[in-house]
């Protein structure tokens, strides 16, 4: 019924992707007519004009600029004055710079037509010009420094127009589309464009990066990875340079560094959003303003924004530190005793299982709905357990099962656990210890209160009746609290311990890499470097996998992605991906969503899913699809949801002798290099998560030909963003290609 009202609602007022075409049209149209007029300068004319943009800029904002100056100066020349002036004083420098921000957006809107044009015409000289030759300034001779592409030649500075990106020659040959400059002016009015994978949305934000710039107070151009960061930065830096702007990466220096700084203080700063946001925590945590990095947070372009800005926005990022006895841990200690008590556990589990299962068969559901529910109480990630659910009627039966237990505020959820050494709560992560389990690791010679914690306030109570001097009621009161300081550290520590054994698994959650644990990120399947569990459980899991156990830590500054970027003065993002959550943008950020058209029509062909009652079907289909699509000629993308399943996948096409390559958080140094070759004939690539990648993958000779780029996705995200991300691999700029998802039915 609603999609009915949508539809009608469209009909007779049109889609919001139409109503902001509309109003972006004749912006573009702007931009057109001016191109004639910019085409029709020299080289050094070109240059000249963003000189002349800032000076028209400075001239519009001059007066506030002034009084903004004053104030500050007032304000630093004078330590010692009163708080009540020094606060009116600070409150009228902020509206200042708000007035300001206002009167910049202002003049920027009125030159947005020539900036973009002078930003086309410079990559269209750059495009048709091995070199483009210009009067030779300062700034050019400090670049020669830095950059091969540029040389002297007496009085005359020349611009190669191939150039390293990233240790990879590439030769600029990209000229902008009508369609990136609605892109671009999307990007510059602090909203957020979709475009389709293979629009160029790196080249669409070289336009409102430029514009911007112009006006001094910094642009930010975020990506998820300084693979990335680095790469855009060198491969778009050129244009920028050659029309006089500074360009840097923070990721190309170390913390805290003068070179970061001066990465910040350039026109134009690349990096990764962990970077920026550990900056800021840095900066706060600074002693002196001297040793700051950061300015003002005035205009960042989010790429893989969905990724940013919504998957990774709640996640804290954490500066810690060592803390006192941070070295002195129980977990291999106690390790034994959580692998008797996972053994014990999962052995009578399966014995569960395999009740439930034998009384289901026999139409015994009464029966067989407690010994189901105990298997999901007790290992919830059991494969038996897993597998059994896959079949019809189980998994309802366990839905009524768990009601009923859980009706009248759990009444008789104990009869349930009474047989379990541990209880999980999948949904909030928890696992709590039972009376059995304490029974087990205690039963040899320790002590039963061993892993329970004392009631304090009982215990208090009974020290102030007993009888003796205040100094040894003291005594007994310090004594008590050091056991149930002992005690608790001990007990959350075996917690620990159970959650890494039952709920976190290698290559899935987690990863060993150069002896260390590494966490997997679930939307991208990239390794989180960098990045550690907290509470204990990274050194629990470290534990479980015996590498070397790091030191636990304390937390000394903090803050989410969602809070730091929400401090920009303008804020914008790119991705294929982001009309699925428009909701949420809009709502946490105030950022609206616009599709951009797409600059040829898709003609890629995207089959109805296949579905599969076994995994064992469906992974057989799967390779004999590849089989079928390379003998045709056709290079293939194979999406999975995890390193463990595309690791399955490989040994399978090793066994029928299929030639690929895996792209997973273990393999990730070689990402650039695997996707560079991913779309050529015959390539078979299997990926996890291909979602922010960030590298076009361009067809091969006669692939078009063959049908082009194959996607297959072998099951289902949770996330459908994520699905449409690998579905957009396929067909960029009209190229011809497919995509087919299959997966095996849950039963219910």
């Amino acid at each position: 019924m609603l999609d009915f009202v949508n539809k009608t609602i469209q009909k007779l007022f049109g889609s919001k992707a139409e109503s902001d075409l509309k109003l972006l049209t004749p912006i573009v149209k702007n931009i057109k007519e001016v191109e004639p007029s910019i085409g029709n300068l020299n080289n050094d004319e070109l240059r000249e004009k963003t000189n002349e943009f800032k000076q028209r800029i400075a001239d519009y904002i001059a007066p506030i600029q002034t009084e903004l100056s004053e104030l500050t100066e007032t304000t630093e020349a004078n330590p010692d004055m009163e708080a009540a002036e020094k606060e009116a004083l600070y409150k009228r420098i902020d509206e200042l710079k708000k007035e300001r921000n206002s009167k910049i957006e202002e003049v920027l809107l009125e030159l947005l037509p020539e900036a973009f044009c002078v930003v086309k015409e410079t990559a269209k000289r750059f495009t048709e010009n091995t070199e483009v030759t210009v009067r030779a300034t300062e700034h050019d001779r400090n670049l020669v420094l830095k950059r091969d592409n540029v040389r002297i030649e007496g009085e005359y500075a020349v611009y190669k127009n191939t150039w390293l990106a990233n240790g990879t020659p590439v030769t600029w040959n990209m000229i902008h589309y009508d369609v990136q400059l609605i892109g671009g002016t999307v990007l510059h009015q602090g909203k957020i464009a979709e475009m389709a994978t293979g629009e160029g949305k790196t080249l669409v934000a070289t336009l409102p990066i430029y514009l911007n710039a112009l006006a001094g107070c910094g642009v930010h151009i975020v990506t998820v990875n300084d693979y990335l960061a680095k790469r855009d930065a060198e491969w778009n830096g050129p244009i920028f340079e050659f029309l006089g702007l500074t360009v840097d990466c923070i990721d190309k220096h170390q913390p805290n560094s003068d070179d970061r700084r001066k990465a910040y203080l350039a026109d134009i700063t690349y990096g990764t959003n962990n970077e920026f946001g550990f900056d800021y925590l840095r900066d706060n945590m600074a002693r002196s303003p001297e040793d700051m990095v950061q300015r003002e947070h005035h205009y960042a372009i989010v790429d893989e924004v969905d990724s940013v800005l919504i998957d990774d926005a709640r996640t804290p990022l954490i500066i810690s530190g060592p803390t006192p006895k941070g070295d002195s841990q129980e977990f291999f200690a106690l390790k034994p005793k959580v692998e008797i008590l996972f053994n014990a556990q999962r052995n009578y589990l399966n014995t569960c299982v395999a009740d439930a299962k034998k009384k289901f068969n026999e139409g015994k559901n009464d029966e067989a709905g407690l010994p189901l529910f105990r298997a999901h109480r007790g290992l919830p990630k059991n494969g038996a357990l897993v597998k059994f659910l896959s079949e019809t009627g189980v998994r309802a039966l366990l839905q009524k099962t768990e009601n009923y237990y859980l009706q009248d505020q759990q009444r008789e959820m104990h009869k349930a656990d009474a047989e379990l050494f541990f209880v999980i709560d999948e949904k909030n992560n928890t696992v709590e210890l039972t009376e059995k389990g304490i029974e087990l690791i205690t039963a040899n010679n320790e002590d039963s209160q061993f892993f329970v914690l004392p009631d304090v306030g009982s215990a208090i109570a009974e020290i102030e009746k007993s009888g003796g001097t205040d100094q040894e009621k003291l005594e007994k009161k310090e004594t008590l609290m050091r056991d149930f300081a002992v005690k608790s550290e001990r007990v959350h520590t075996i917690n620990q311990l159970l959650k890494a054994y039952t709920l976190f698994e290698k290559d899935v959650e987690y990863i060993i890499a150069d002896g260390k644990v590494k966490i997997v990120d679930e939307q991208t399947g990239r390794v989180l470097d960098g990045r550690r569990y907290s509470d204990g459980l990274h050194q629990a899991i470290e534990a479980k996998e015996n590498v070397k156990i790091e030191a636990a830590t304390q937390t000394y500054a903090t803050i989410t992605l969602q809070n730091y970027f929400r401090m920009y003065h303008k804020l914008a993002g790119m991705t294929g991906t982001a009309e699925t959550e428009a909701g949420e943008f809009w709502q946490i950020y105030k950022l609206d969503v616009v599709v951009i058209p797409t600059n040829k029509k898709i003609s890629r062909k995207d089959e109805q899913d296949l579905v599969y009652k076994t995994k064992r079907e469906k992974y057989n289909a799967v390779i004999e699809e590849i089989d079928k699509l390379t003998k045709a000629g056709r290079p293939v993308l194979v999406g999975t949801t995890s390193v463990e399943i595309s690791e399955l996948l490989s040994r399978m096409l090793n066994l029928r002798k299929i030639k690929h390559n895996v792209l997973n958080a273990k393999l990730h140094k070689k990402e650039a290099d695997i996707v560079a070759e991913a779309g050529f004939a015959g390539t078979v690539t299997i990926a996890t998560n291909m979602a922010g990648r960030g590298t076009d993958i361009k067809l091969g000779p006669g692939v078009k030909d063959a049908g082009g780029l194959a996607i297959i996705g072998t099951e289902r995200h949770e996330s459908r963003r994520v699905d449409r991300q690998l579905r957009g691999r396929s067909g960029r700029q009209g190229d011809p290609g497919s995509s087919q998802f299959l997966f095996r039915l849950k039963m219910t």
